[in-house]
C-alpha cells in the first residue's frame, strides 16, 4: 500500500481498525464466521449478519469467529427483527469492536448500551434526514447505502445522496455502499470525502461465501438491469423494497399483489389477511436461494453491480486487486494534474 492510497485509507482505517477501509455488507445467512473472518484476515472489515438469529446462537457465532481471526469485526442488528432487543443484551457480555444498526432506526438509548460496551455505532443512512438523524442520536458513523445496493433498500440514488450528505457532512466518517465493485470507482469516491466503501454483491461470491453455487451462478450470469427492486401496487398492501434478481418467485409476488388487490375490491378478504399473505410470502425465500440453490422460487438478493461480476475470487484476491486499482486511479489523476 503506497503513500497515496494511505492518505485516503487513513480515516477509515483508523475508525475500523484495519489495514483496508473496505467493508463487506452484513447479508443475511451467506455472513457467517467463515467469510467474516476470511475478509478481516485479509484486511478489510466485516460484520456477522444478526438477522433473527437467537441470541445463544448469534453468541455462538461472535465466538468461533473470535477463533478464526484476531482482527477487529463487526456485527450487524436488524431493529426490526423480534430477537432484537435479546441481541442487544446479549452484546453487553459479548462485546465486539462495531455494531451496525440496519432496518428501522435505533434507538438513542440503544446506542447508548452498546457504546457503553466499548464497541462503536454505525447506523445505515439512506436519505439526508436519516443521517442527520443517526448523527444526533449518537452514532459514530454513517453508511450512506443508495438504492442501487441488494436487499432491503431505501429509494435514492447513491450519487444524489453523495451531494445531499457527503459533500456537506464530515462531523463524522462516512462509509458508503450501492452499485460499487471496482477499485477504480472507489477511488473517487475516497476523493469526495468517504471514509471507506461497502460492498456486498461481490463478497457473496466470493469463494469462500457459503452461498450454494447455483446462487453465484446466477449472479454472474446476471446483468446489472436483472436486479431490480420489489413494487408496492397498492397502499393497502405495503410492500418493503427489496432488490433481488427477476425470477419466477419475484414474478409470483407481483401477481399475488393483483390477485389480493381484485379480492381486497370485491370484499372476500379482510385487509389483515391481504397484509399478512404479503408479509408471509418471502418467508424462507432468501435461505431456499442462499442454502439450497432454489434459484428460480427463492429471493436473490442482489445490487445491480452484478453486472460488474465476472469472475469468483478468494477474498483476498478481491482486497489486494480493489487496492491495487484504487492507487492506480490515484496516481493517474495526480499526474493528470502534472503530479
Amino acid at each position: 500500500m503506497s503513500k497515496l492510497s494511505r492518505s485516503f485509507y487513513q480515516r477509515g482505517n483508523q475508525f475500523l481498525g484495519c489495514r483496508y477501509p473496505f467493508l463487506c455488507g452484513a447479508m443475511t445467512w451467506i455472513s457467517e464466521p467463515g467469510l467474516v473472518s476470511a475478509v478481516c484476515n485479509a484486511g478489510g472489515f466485516a460484520s456477522l449478519a444478526g438477522g433473527n438469529l437467537p441470541p445463544d446462537q448469534l453468541a455462538a457465532a461472535i465466538a468461533q469467529t473470535r477463533k478464526l481471526t484476531d482482527q477487529p469485526f463487526g456485527v450487524n442488528l436488524i431493529t426490526i427483527a423480534p430477537a432484537y432487543q435479546e441481541q442487544i443484551a446479549m452484546l453487553r457480555d459479548n462485546p465486539v469492536s462495531v455494531v451496525i444498526f440496519a432496518g428501522n432506526f435505533p434507538k438513542d438509548t440503544e446506542m447508548a448500551m452498546i457504546k457503553d460496551t466499548g464497541a462503536k455505532v454505525i447506523c445505515f443512512a439512506s436519505t439526508e434526514s436519516i443521517a442527520k438523524r443517526m448523527y444526533r442520536y449518537g452514532a459514530d458513523a454513517l453508511i450512506l447505502e443508495g438504492t442501487e445496493a441488494g436487499g432491503h433498500i431505501g429509494h435514492v440514488s447513491l450519487v444524489v445522496l453523495l451531494q445531499q450528505v457527503l459533500f456537506h457532512f464530515d462531523a463524522i466518517p462516512i462509509f458508503v455502499a450501492g452499485g460499487i465493485a471496482t477499485g477504480k470507482m472507489s477511488a473517487h469516491l475516497l476523493m469526495m470525502g468517504a471514509a471507506g466503501i461497502q460492498m456486498g454483491t461481490r463478497f457473496a461470491i466470493a469463494k469462500e461465501s457459503c452461498a450454494h453455487p447455483a446462487f453465484k451462478d446466477a449472479m454472474l450470469r446476471a446483468d446489472a438491469r436483472d436486479a431490480v427492486s420489489t413494487s408496492q401496487f397498492d397502499p393497502r398492501l405495503p410492500v418493503v423494497a427489496v432488490r433481488a434478481l427477476k425470477n419466477e418467485g419475484l414474478r409470483r409476488f407481483g401477481q399475488l399483489q393483483y390477485d389480493l388487490i381484485g379480492l381486497l375490491n370485491e370484499g372476500h378478504l379482510s385487509l389483515k389477511e391481504a397484509q399478512n399473505q404479503v408479509e408471509h410470502f418471502w418467508i424462507g425465500a432468501l435461505r431456499r436461494a442462499v442454502q439450497d440453490g432454489d434459484v428460480e422460487n427463492g429471493s436473490i438478493m442482489s445490487g445491480q453491480s452484478v453486472g460488474l461480476l465476472d469472475k469468483i475470487q478468494p477474498v483476498q484476491e478481491i482486497l489486494t486487486e480493489f487496492d491495487r486499482e484504487v492507487e492506480a486511479e490515484l496516481q493517474r489523476v495526480k499526474n493528470s494534474f502534472g503530479g
